[in-house]
């Protein structure tokens, strides 16, 4: 098959994944205090540290649709892969650049799906397209298998710190206080419509960390099926130590680590975990 995949900054990859997904990237809008950023090649370390140093929340905004359409002539059958739609509006950006181009070029093939996940989660969903497209599948029946996929699909965070979630305004900077001094971690999921919901506050890093471990055997099936795809925040250590914990309790396929972009750190912020699978 003649194919491309298109996919937003939202995913995050390392180097080994990206040999393997005919990848065109669209990057989000990042602002800052009073510096804007697009969600390419930047230095994770110094953008999060002027994210501590700002005090106002860092906002994002979704890629135009002219941001996709740039990369829709490249293949017969292009698959866009997106952040969930119920935390960014960049999968209604794509489906309308989609329309805009089919105007013009009925013949080609388009299709975007909403991951209704993020970060390594829609890294997951570009590698399923590509083993699809090896088996020589059609691209309907890519589209069919990939949208099962996404709904089989488990993806749950674990929080180091709140900072973020007080500046942006999601948790009062008393409660938030409260539980930092409380050391509450809270661990976060996926909901089957995309929404991210409060699943558990842990109180203690250690515990918390085996919280997490508990709940991905807990909430997960046929795991010898599946890749386990692990995300960090600048906190790699942790990751690693994570996916040794997960190989000696589970049999997952594979586990990747990927380090996150700005984008998903601008949720998750330093130390923090996402898990997808």
């Amino acid at each position: 098959m003649d194919y491309r995949i298109v996919m937003d900054s939202g995913c995050d990859l390392n180097q080994e994944v990206e040999k393997q997904i005919p990848l065109r990237l669209v990057p989000l809008s990042l602002v800052l205090g009073e510096h804007h950023f697009l969600d390419e090649n930047l230095n994770l370390k110094s953008f999060l540290e002027e994210m501590r140093n700002t005090e106002t929340a860092l906002q994002t905004a979704s890629p135009s649709p002219n941001s996709f359409l740039q990369w829709f002539d490249e293949a017969e059958n292009t698959f866009v892969v997106t952040l969930s739609s119920k935390i960014s509006s960049t999968y209604n950006n794509a489906v309308l650049a989609k329309t805009m181009f089919l105007e013009h070029q009925a013949s080609r093939f388009i299709h975007v799906f909403d991951s209704l996940t993020a970060s390594v989660g829609e890294t997951l969903v570009g590698l399923k397209i590509v083993e699809l497209a090896r088996n020589n599948l059609k691209n309907y029946e890519v589209v069919e298998r990939v949208n099962q996929y996404i709904q089989d699909m488990n993806t749950f965070f674990l929080l180091d710190s709140l900072e973020h979630l007080i500046k942006s305004g999601r948790l009062s900077r008393f409660s938030g206080t409260l539980a930092t001094w409380l050391s509450i971690k809270p661990i976060l999921g996926g909901s089957d419509e995309g929404t991210i919901d409060l699943i558990e506050k842990v109180r203690g890093s250690k515990k918390a960390f085996q919280r997490f471990v508990d709940i991905i055997g807990e909430k997960g099936e046929r795991l010898e099926d599946k890749i386990l795809g692990i995300a960090h925040c600048n906190c790699l250590d942790k990751a690693v130590l994570l996916k040794e914990e997960v190989q000696k309790r589970y049999r997952f396929k594979d586990v990747i680590i990927v380090e996150m972009g700005a984008t998903i750190s601008a949720y998750a912020d330093e130390g923090g975990l996402l898990v997808a699978y």
